[in-house]
């Protein structure tokens, strides 16, 4: 057993604990960006487990126009210190031009993800259980509504099927596959 034997294992613990703790920041960010309920219990949790980083941030960094800007770099220097820790187990020094191209493509790939995701936890959830209050699916009515409010003018509801997340996802998809690729070939990821 060398080296290499305690590095998969490492990259996945670092990349799963960095991966979650930048989308709960997302989440916030995106939560307050769309005016979700402050209150709801979830976004009481996001609240607490962001704040003790955001904190210091919001005193450097103020909001501009209704945008977190200290949520922002919270996230980019997160993501940049992840990428960093994970060249590192591979084996490879971190250099900063990788590090600042490959950001971004990690953070729109987690965005759009995300959207991805709860748009069809949206959708699912209308199929099951349309009318029942329940605190997450208030935050995923808050957060994808943005997204679907514009595609519902478009796309208005035929025979009384909203099909405005299908165009979502179908949408997502597209973005993603015009965007990743060039991302993905100025700054590729790591191949562990």
């Amino acid at each position: 057993m060398g080296p290499g034997y305690l590095a998969s294992p490492l990259a996945f613990l670092v990349d799963t604990l960095f991966g979650l703790y930048i989308m709960a920041v997302m989440l916030r960010f995106l939560l307050q960006w769309a005016r979700a309920d402050f209150y709801n219990p979830l976004s009481q949790f996001l609240v607490r487990i962001t704040q003790p980083l955001l904190h210091p941030f919001r005193r450097l960094i103020p909001g501009w126009g209704g945008i977190d800007l200290s949520a922002l770099a919270l996230m980019i220097i997160l993501q940049v210190i992840a990428l960093a820790l994970l060249m590192m187990i591979a084996g490879v020094t971190p250099r900063i031009d990788y590090l600042l191209l490959r950001t971004p493509a990690e953070l729109i790939s987690l965005l759009l993800n995300l959207y991805l995701i709860a748009i069809i936890v949206r959708a699912v959830l209308s199929w099951v259980s349309p009318h029942d209050y329940n605190p997450a699916t208030t935050v995923i009515l808050s957060l994808t509504e943005p997204i679907l409010r514009p595609l519902r003018a478009v796309l208005p509801p035929l025979a009384g099927v909203d099909l405005s997340p299908l165009a979502a996802i179908i949408a997502i998809q597209v973005v993603k596959m015009l965007v990743m690729p060039p991302l993905d070939r100025i700054a590729p990821g790591l191949m562990m």
